[in-house]
């Protein structure tokens, strides 16, 4: 049953018994709920439940099998995206939708001039001034392939402004972004949200919803179990929406680490990092933490040699190593599970056992080629030992949940035997229910003796999961703080370079 608020809020959007289902798959089943002008709308589910389906549905990209859409007084059996465009849909996308070649400027306003001129100038002091709205320093002259992650997250928020819609969905904006951004972000949302928009906003992070939505809606495998008043509903009677089960405990409890020591980082510097110094033991799982532009994903890029080293030593197991490549890092026992799965972790168009199976096969050979038998088994083994949910070995990956394509991108670095781990933001994108397989995965692999790094801008996640915490400024060591003088403000200073805690 639907409890919603029906009294205070026009209705801008309603979907009405909207059904879709796909070979095999149902992934909307008579859903109907409505969404409010001005209103901050949360959409919650795991991976898998529908969320991305209903989505598609609103903006066009999928026609429904049965059910009415309707934009206020306007009722369709389905629309195109040029048409829920006119409507006023705009999505932004976990998967930026982006010209690299051109310039942010461009980007912003691409398909919106008309006639065969096109006033750069103009295009130009529009973005500033939208970026100015966003509280970022983003030059609309540079080209977006220059940007990082969190800077062409802000462009493609920016694009949808632009639009000035009358329903903005944000799938994921926050996932790139650091803590100051994301306040940003929500001043934004609360301005658009305060001019009439209804922003329909699909977050994992509980705290967001929680600190951003008016109301919340929960889908579960394909239907709507429940649309509430965000502010009459805590964070366990939404799990329990979302699950149908209450989770245990979120991070799973640990056993301490070795002082064994397993990567030794001795005044390394290059890629943007300068003399960094720290020591992962067996066992331990080293949380690093760091606003964006701190050189995070720089250290483990020149950890694993995808770039290059200017000075200082890696140590590994006690020996000197230099790689010129991720591939030596690998064959030496580093492994990474890179920021962007689908991108780098992962080949979206291949079955899970070749995704596996890829960095194993010089154990995989017999004498006529790869070892079919073999390579199917350490499949299997890695599918059952990491708890992947999939029909089949043979499934692609694309078509699996954003979670289960993280445990594959596991499974393929653990299938080629490495000890030490680099884990860069392990979560993003994933939910609540998969998030907690994930953390205890992690927690057995320190367990058995792996030395975790582990990357991540979700505060709670570097908190509960972190025996240590390594805290980067502009390239830079600002603090290694020991698990019990880890708390939220301390880290927060030392990101932002306010102060040095070296210590342990």
């Amino acid at each position: 049953m639907s409890i919603e608020n029906t009294t205070v809020r026009e209705t801008i959007l309603s979907l009405r018994n909207i059904t879709k289902t796909y070979p095999g798959v149902v992934a909307l089943q008579d859903v109907s709920v409505n969404f409010h002008a001005g209103e901050v709308h949360a959409l919650l589910g795991e991976n898998g439940a529908g969320k991305s389906t209903l989505i598609k549905s609103i903006a066009g990209a999928v026609t429904p099998d049965s059910g009415e859409i309707v934009y206020g007084d306007k009722s369709f059996t389905a629309v195109s995206p040029a048409l829920s465009r006119i409507l006023g849909v705009e999505v932004i996308y976990q998967e930026f939708n982006l010209v690299p070649t051109l310039s942010v400027a461009e980007n912003v306003f691409l398909g919106s001039h008309r006639g065969w001129r096109t006033n750069y100038a103009a295009m130009r002091t529009k973005a500033t001034a939208l970026f100015n709205e966003l509280n970022v320093a983003i030059d609309p002259d540079t080209l977006v392939r220059d940007l990082s992650s969190s800077q062409q997250q802000l462009v493609e928020i920016a694009k949808a402004l632009a639009k000035k819609p009358k329903i903005l969905v944000m799938d994921e904006p926050s996932a790139p972004l650091s803590l100051a951004e994301v306040e940003n972000l929500f001043r934004v949302v609360r301005k658009v949200r305060d001019a009439g928009t209804c922003v329909l906003y699909i977050s994992h992070r509980m705290d967001e919803i929680f600190a951003l939505s008016d109301r919340v809606s929960v889908l579960r495998d394909g239907r709507h179990i429940a649309t509430v008043e965000t502010g009459s509903t805590d964070r366990d009677a939404l799990i329990r929406m979302m699950v149908g089960r209450t989770l245990s405990e979120t991070y799973p409890q640990r056993q301490p680490p070795t002082d064994i020591p397993a990567l030794e980082l001795d005044h390394l510097s290059g890629n943007g990092d300068r003399d960094v110094s720290v020591t992962l033991h067996k066992g331990e799982i080293l949380g690093v933490a760091g606003l964006i532009g701190a050189g995070r994903t720089e250290l483990a890029k020149l950890i694993m040699g995808a770039e290059n080293r200017e000075s200082g030593e890696i140590r590994l197991h006690g020996k000197p190593v230099h790689f010129s490549s991720p591939k030596e890092a690998i064959a030496a026992g580093i492994g990474l599970v890179p920021e962007n799965r689908k991108e780098e972790g992962c080949f979206l168009n291949q079955p899970v056992r070749w995704n596996i199976s890829i960095g194993a096969l010089k154990w995989l050979k017999g004498r006529l080629g790869i070892d079919k038998f073999r390579e199917t088994s350490l499949a299997e083994e890695y599918r059952s030992k990491l708890r992947i949910k999939t029909p089949s070995i043979e499934q692609r990956v694309g078509a699996l949940s954003g979670g289960n394509q993280q445990k594959v991108v596991i499974a393929k670095i653990l299938a080629s035997r490495t000890d030490v781990m680099i884990f860069d933001e392990p979560t993003r994108g994933i939910d609540v229910g998969a998030r907690g397989e994930i953390y205890r995965l992690m927690t057995d692999l320190a367990a058995e003796g792996y030395a975790i790094l582990m990357i991540t801008s979700d505060m709670d996640e570097l908190l509960g999961m972190s025996d240590r915490v390594l805290v980067l400024h502009e390239g830079g060591v600002t603090g290694i703080l020991p698990r019990a003088e880890c708390t939220q403000e301390r880290i927060m200073e030392l990101a932002s370079g306010l102060t040095d805690g070296i210590a342990a």
